[in-house]
């Protein structure tokens, strides 16, 4: 085989040469939004109207950082980000962490303890996964106010519980489906029920699909903007509404390197999950695909 790589023919290495060229230009075209960003997050106010949008910062300044996190707001205009961040962060840790139980859970179930119904039970869970967002807004809102949770953090929780199941539900059906039968049948010979084979044999066994449904969920919920502003009270909103409150605001002046350091601040949380974890959920959605 090294023998092969040692040998390979210049026209193989200019099609290499080529790919990576082609590669590299892609990634740097998607990256040049995000350059752009960060270069108008750290310039002072006046050297952006200059009209230097690519140049690097002649005076450095985390200003514009500063005033997009700590800033505060009054009357519908939000001009900082941290009670909001930790409004996000209030929301997406329950809703991933319950989701993703009750999807491995539901998975488990019609895969392994299969009952009358269990595939049209699946259909409807499948099909909630193409139902509009749109489409839920006011008989959630209905439920919400029903349950008392209507303008609160819980309401924003049980929002994205109840849409991301389905979603969960069909990552772990189809990771389920290629985990023995004979694994199962055993432990039920051995006497062990269903919470306990679900504990100590589908969960150990099941940190990839684990791994892509918080993922999924995490980007899903915390990059969510409708459910946000349709449901949240003004002190229970998330990040995503905060920080269009703050860029689409009419009054003063239009300070663009506040926008986007809130921008970015708003971005970071997923970007830091796709870096360390994108390859793990690549890995976690490939290796449910076949059985066996």
């Amino acid at each position: 085989m090294d023998n092969v790589i040692r040998r390979r023919t210049p026209r193989a290495r200019l099609l290499r040469a080529g790919l990576y060229a082609l590669l590299i230009a892609a990634a740097l075209v998607y990256l040049l939004p995000l350059v752009v960003m960060v270069l108008t997050s750290v310039k002072p106010i006046e050297e952006i109207r200059a009209g230097a949008l690519l140049s690097l910062p002649s005076h450095f300044t985390l200003d514009p950082w500063i005033k997009a996190w700590s800033s505060a707001c009054t009357g519908m205009r939000c001009d900082g980000l941290s009670g909001y961040f930790v409004n996000s962060i209030k929301i997406v840790v329950p809703a991933v962490a319950i989701s993703t139980l009750v999807g491995a859970i539901n998975g488990y179930a019609l895969t392994k303890w299969r009952f009358r119904g269990s595939e049209l039970v699946f259909a409807m869970l499948l099909f909630g996964c193409f139902v509009p967002f749109q489409v839920v807004l006011m008989p959630m809102a209905r439920t919400l106010g029903w349950l008392g949770l209507a303008s609160s953090v819980s309401g924003l929780v049980l929002v994205h519980v109840v849409y991301g199941i389905a979603f969960t539900t069909l990552f772990f059906r189809n990771y389920y489906v290629a985990v023995p039968d004979e694994m199962i049948n055993a432990a039920k010979l051995d006497g062990a029920g269903f919470f306990r084979i679900f504990w100590r044999i589908l969960l150990p066994v099941s940190g990839p699909i684990i791994t892509v449904s918080v993922i999924w969920q995490f980007t899903q919920i915390w990059n969510d903007f409708l459910f946000g502003v349709a449901f949240a009270g003004f002190d229970s909103q998330p990040v995503t509404v905060a920080l269009n409150n703050m860029v689409n605001t009419s009054t003063g002046v239009k300070e663009y390197n506040v926008d986007m350091a809130a921008a970015m601040i708003a971005a970071l949380p997923t970007l830091v999950v796709y870096v360390l974890a994108g390859k793990y959920f690549v890995r976690g959605l490939t290796a449910g695909s076949v059985k066996g």
